[in-house]
C-alpha cells in the first residue's frame, strides 16, 4: 500500500511523541511535515534531526510548504483556542483532520468504542488522554448495565504536561464529561484532571466511578476485562490496577448526586462499580510516565491508519 503523507501542527509534547510513532510504527503512514512555532523547540529540532520537513512558523507556512499537495491527512495537536482556525484553513484546502485537542469540532473519537464510526469525518476529535483511557470503560459497563452517572479522575504526571494541555484544563473537563454521556452511554459524565508534581513522576493513573443498573457482576467483569485487551492492542502498557470493585447502594443510604438533578434523579440507589487503571507510556518521547502521551497518540494513530485505509479504498474505487 502507498503510504498516507501527514503533517503535524504542533511541536510540544503530544505532537514530538506522535511524530515518533508514526515513523516507528506505521506501515501506512509516513511524515510530511512538523510544524511549529518555536524554532528552538526540542520537537522542531528532533524532527530535523530525523529528516523531516520542518515548519516553524505556524499553520501559515505548512500551507506554502513544496509538498503540501501531497499531504492528506493533518493532525493538530496545539490548543483548543487555535483549532479552529486550523481546522478551518486546512478544510479549505481538502485536507483531513484529527483533532488531539479538547476543541471538539467533530465528533468524539475513541478507537475500540466508535473507532470505525466516523471514519467520513472531515475532523475527529481525540477527545482527552484521559477521555481515551476511562470512556472504553464507561461503555464496557454500559453495555452490561445501564451507567446512570460516570465519573473519572485522570491523574498524571506534571512534568508530562506542556504548555498546550496546561491552558486547556477547562476545556479538558468540560470536552471529557461529555463524551462520557457521547460515547460512553452515560445519562451524565464529570471528569477531573490531576496533575501531579511527584517527584520522581507517577504513571498516569485512571479511576472510573459508575453507577449503575443491578446487573451480572461477572458480565461486567468480564466487559471491563474484554475492553482492556481490546485497548492493550495498541496501548500495550494500558492495564487494570486490581479488581474491578462493586458495591450495592441501597435505599436506607442513597448517594446523592447533585450533577443529576436535571434528570430527576439526585438520589441513586443501584450498584457502583469502581475502576483503577494506570497507563505506562511506550517511551518513544517522554519516559514511561507520560502513559498520557501515549494513550492518546496511540489512538490518534490508530484512527490516522483506519482513515487512511478509507481514503485508499474510495481512490482505488
Amino acid at each position: 500500500m502507498t503510504k498516507t503523507r501527514v503533517a503535524i501542527i504542533g511541536s510540544g509534547n503530544i505532537g514530538t511523541d506522535l511524530m515518533m510513532k508514526i515513523m516507528r510504527l506505521s506501515d501506512v503512514l509516513e511524515m510530511g511535515a512538523f510544524v511549529g512555532i518555536d524554532p528552538e523547540s526540542d520537537g522542531l529540532k528532533r524532527a530535523a534531526r530525523m529528516g523531516v520537513p520542518v515548519v516553524a512558523n505556524g499553520v501559515d507556512g505548512l500551507v506554502e510548504l513544496d509538498g503540501f499537495a501531497d499531504i492528506g491527512i493533518v493532525f493538530d495537536a496545539t490548543s483548543a483556542g487555535a483549532h479552529k482556525h486550523n481546522d478551518a484553513l486546512m478544510r479549505r484546502h481538502g485536507k483531513r483532520v484529527i483533532d488531539l485537542t479538547p476543541a471538539a469540532v467533530g465528533p468524539y473519537t475513541i478507537p475500540p468504542v466508535n473507532g470505525d464510526a466516523n471514519l467520513d469525518a472531515p475532523n475527529v476529535n481525540m477527545v482527552t488522554c484521559g477521555g481515551q483511557a476511562t470512556i472504553p470503560i464507561v461503555a464496557a459497563i454500559n453495555r452490561v448495565a445501564k451507567v446512570h452517572y460516570g465519573e473519572i479522575v485522570a491523574s498524571i504526571a506534571s512534568k508530562s504536561a506542556g504548555p498546550g494541555t496546561r491552558a486547556n484544563i477547562d476545556e479538558f473537563t468540560e470536552t471529557t464529561s461529555q463524551a462520557i454521556v457521547d460515547v460512553g452511554g452515560a445519562t451524565r459524565g464529570k471528569a477531573i484532571i490531576v496533575l501531579n508534581p511527584a517527584e520522581p513522576p507517577l504513571i498516569m493513573r485512571d479511576t472510573v466511578y459508575c453507577l449503575c443498573d443491578e446487573a451480572d457482576r461477572d458480565a461486567i467483569r468480564q466487559s471491563v476485562e474484554a475492553m482492556v485487551a481490546e485497548v492493550q492492542t495498541y496501548v500495550p502498557g494500558y492495564r487494570l490496577k486490581q479488581a474491578v470493585q462493586f458495591e450495592s447502594i441501597g435505599g436506607n443510604r442513597p448517594l446523592h448526586i447533585p450533577e443529576m438533578a436535571e434528570t430527576g434523579r439526585t438520589d441513586f440507589t443501584g450498584l457502583k462499580v469502581t475502576v483503577f487503571l494506570e497507563v505506562e507510556g511506550a517511551a518513544h518521547y517522554l519516559p514511561a510516565y507520560a502513559g498520557n502521551l501515549d494513550i492518546m497518540t496511540s489512538a490518534a494513530l490508530r484512527t490516522a491508519e483506519k482513515i487512511a485505509a478509507r481514503m485508499h479504498q474510495g481512490a482505488a474505487a
